[in-house]
């Protein structure tokens, strides 16, 4: 099966900030999500002591900076 892309234009081209990781690139906020979601389930854990809670959280955090992301123009 063949995909077919429509060409990308200036206007259609994503402005996102990427980092290139291992031949991929990988849009900045992505890796924020990421930084801040080990972060916050470090903190949680050592708080807590419950690594499940530090989990839920965790994964929380880094779902809204992602999504806040995704969303904003």
């Amino acid at each position: 099966m063949a995909l077919v892309h429509p060409p990308q234009t200036a206007r259609t081209r994503s402005r996102v900030a990427t980092v290139d990781i291992a031949g991929t690139a990988w849009p900045v906020f992505k890796l924020e999500a990421l930084a801040i979601g080990l972060v916050t389930a470090l903190v949680l854990l050592l708080i807590t002591g419950s690594p499940a809670a530090a989990v839920l959280v965790a994964a929380m955090v880094a779902t809204l900076r992602w999504a806040v992301a995704v969303l904003r123009p």
